[in-house]
């Protein structure tokens, strides 16, 4: 096999999780060219990794199917022998479909599956991680090695972040797309008000989540807290996680972005829980969630902008002490 694609045009945690397939493929044809199509604003993600040989990046959000058309040109082009599609969206299933690859796998869940070569049912729930799902896709490429969810920062990424290691660091992601995936504000003040006071905190995020992450430093009194929330890229907040005592997240990107350097990690989840299969993977992961059963948790896969029951149970009801026991571990 000379030519492979891989198609994950979803979020940056899908895109992570997704990671596997190809540590699996280059093992597998260790000569082949693997190319990746994500959307753009993802493929930061792979600036220094050692296996791709081209990215194809789908802008969405100018001209969006003048650019998918585009793209599907240079892919038939390219007379691929494996196009191995994880999105489930009708527009990944075209590009699949039309191709022109010798063979094409997909979730069958995809409305163009039926022209795929290979189909795979793709079930949620039972424990299932996202990863095993993607893995079936390969499932007919027999190997008894197991490949992790990894990423690749570089040696540029881990010196850029190396000013922030001098002391002992916890780093806190507080934000995510989704409120009701989200540990509320004045949980992680509370949390950052019971900590050693000689502790560093940096408080990581995207552009986005600046303003949350100031009210966070105004409110809990801390003199060795810092917000590097839109000042890294990805991989730099990678690099930072790596070294650190201990990150703690939100059932969101920042948790894979753990996952995928084995950075030690406590994921706060409210809304969802890990059963979905979007659970940490790292060696040392702990997933904090309230202890009562609530019967309306968990109230959807993806989460809401605000709690459909307006009590926020699953996540106000959590004892941040959980959270700080994990620093009382180490």
């Amino acid at each position: 096999m000379r030519k492979i694609l891989v198609i994950q045009t979803a979020s940056i945690g899908d895109v992570i999780l997704t990671t596997p397939l190809l540590e699996k493929l280059r093992y597998l044809y260790p000569d082949a060219e693997i190319d990746f199509l994500l959307k753009k604003g993802n493929e930061s993600l792979f600036n220094s990794h050692p296996y791709l040989h081209y990215i194809y990046i789908w802008n969405k959000e100018t001209n969006k199917y003048g650019n998918l058309l585009q793209i599907l040109k240079t892919i038939r082009n390219k007379k691929y022998d494996l196009v191995v599609n994880v999105q489930r969206f009708a527009t990944s299933g075209i590009i699949t479909a039309f191709s022109k690859a010798k063979t094409t796998v997909g979730f069958d869940k995809n409305p163009f599956s039926v022209f795929f070569s290979k189909r795979i049912k793709h079930k949620i729930g039972k424990g299932i991680h996202e990863v095993e799902r993607n893995m079936e896709l390969l499932a007919f490429l027999p190997s008894n090695r197991k490949f992790d969810v990894r990423l690749y920062p570089s040696d540029e990424n881990f010196a850029s972040v190396a000013q922030y290691k001098s002391h002992i660091y916890i780093c806190i992601a507080p934000a995510s797309l989704w409120e009701t995936k989200q540990f509320p504000k004045n949980k992680w003040i509370e949390f950052i008000k019971s900590l050693d006071g000689e502790l560093s905190i940096y408080l990581l995020g995207s552009k986005n989540d600046i303003a949350l992450c100031e009210d966070i430093i105004s409110a809990s009194n801390s003199k060795n807290i810092v917000s590097l929330s839109g000042k890294l890229s990805m991989l730099e907040s990678a690099a930072l996680m790596k070294n650190a005592l201990m990150n703690y997240v939100n059932d969101s990107s920042p948790l894979h972005l753990a996952s995928a350097t084995n950075a030690k990690v406590t994921a706060v989840f409210c809304s969802t829980v890990a059963e979905f299969g979007f659970g940490p993977l790292s060696d040392d992961a702990v997933v904090i969630e309230v202890k009562e059963k609530l019967a309306c948790r968990p109230c959807g896969l993806h989460g809401y902008h605000k709690c459909p029951e307006k009590h926020f149970k699953c996540a106000l009801d959590i004892d941040v002490q959980l959270l700080k026991n994990r620093i009382k571990s180490e």
